[in-house]
């Protein structure tokens, strides 16, 4: 295993030596509440990074009545001074589904929550971003959205492409941003079978080629995260975040019973999760030498160097799982 890693670096940073910008290092912050551990400030300031992409709020339809509305609004308990701040707005798709969405009236309201939250906090931003996973029937009112927001906000603005809205763009459509992001990760369904969901390689290759024919610029975005899929009687019952593999491994109650595969020996809970005896957990996580292997894929694939890499997501518990080096090894390849 360390040799690999050791192969990786020493074969990113020859790749590197083509390139004349090495791409920044970024991260997502994708929790409610804005408190950096000791061990966040360190990876920020050991990697040098200058821009936070944090989730201000979802937006998702509500009520009775359905309509569009803010949720889970983020809280600042530490100042973000000394960093760019891009707020990511995540909206549902079934919010751009609804045919009888006003676009404009929502992209009223969005800037001016966005406004709020900056003015609340003192913070200027010179971007904001949109994370919606459109699809063809949602495209009308997407596309309509981002062209108003873009107006009512004035300022830069960048989106999440997913893979199939680079491969299909002729018929997905282009949002009107600046830049786009590209999600490299959650490529798989989630399933009771061997596969990674997070990452497949193989489902990846289907799309790699495309990425030299999409016209906008785009940044890339990698996984860190990992969670637990819940399998009971062969279904899926719930996707279990922030799993601790180790303390699975100490516990009585479960089994490791092939690779990331646990089986629960005996009816137990578990950080406040019901496992019923026999049910499985299968573990899925993002390893160093996956890592090495997306940057390789997709730096022989792109035609524009990015811009940034930005991890998903800045959390301790994602972290401990890295060493603080790799995230600017890993921009080494591109």
């Amino acid at each position: 295993m360390k040799k690999t890693i050791l192969f990786g670096i020493i074969f990113c940073f020859f790749i590197s030596c083509r390139q004349q910008e090495q791409p920044a290092v970024s991260f997502y912050y994708w929790k409610t509440i804005f408190r950096l551990s000791p061990k966040e400030k360190s990876t920020l300031t050991e990697n040098q990074v200058r821009r936070l992409y944090i989730r201000y709020f979802d937006i998702d339809l509500i009520g009775q009545s359905q309509k569009p509305f803010p949720r889970t609004p983020i809280r600042f308990e530490d100042s973000a001074s000394g960093f760019e701040i891009i707020p990511v707005v995540y909206i549902k798709n079934k919010v751009m589904l609804d045919k009888n969405l006003n676009v404009i009236d929502l992209a009223q309201k969005t800037d001016s929550f966005i406004k709020q939250i900056n003015s609340r906090n003192n913070i200027s931003v010179q971007e904001i971003q949109i994370d919606c996973d459109w699809t063809l029937e949602s495209k009308d009112n997407y596309l309509r959205f981002i062209e108003a927001f873009k107006k009512v906000s004035n300022k830069k603005l960048s989106a999440t492409i997913r893979l199939h809205q680079i491969k299909y763009f002729e018929k997905t459509k282009i949002p009107n941003v600046d830049r786009g992001v590209l999600m490299y990760y959650n490529m798989g369904k989630i399933a009771s079978d061997s596969l990674n969901s997070i990452y497949d390689r193989n489902i990846a290759k289907r799309y790699l080629s495309s990425l030299q024919n999409y016209p906008l610029p785009i940044n890339i975005a990698l996984p860190i995260y990992s969670w637990g899929i819940h399998i009971r009687d062969g279904k899926i019952i719930g996707l279990r975040n922030k799993i601790d593999v180790d303390k699975l491994k100490n516990n009585n109650s479960f089994v490791l019973t092939k690779e990331n595969w646990f089986t629960v020996k005996k009816s137990a809970f578990a950080e406040g999760v019901f496992y019923k005896e026999n049910d499985q957990l299968k573990i899925e996580s993002i390893s160093k030498d996956d890592l090495f292997e997306i940057a390789d894929d997709l730096e022989e694939n792109t035609i524009q160097n990015p811009k940034e890499i930005i991890f998903y997501d800045l959390d301790e518990f994602n972290l401990k799982n890295y060493d603080t080096a790799i995230f600017k090894e890993i921009t080494s390849c591109f």
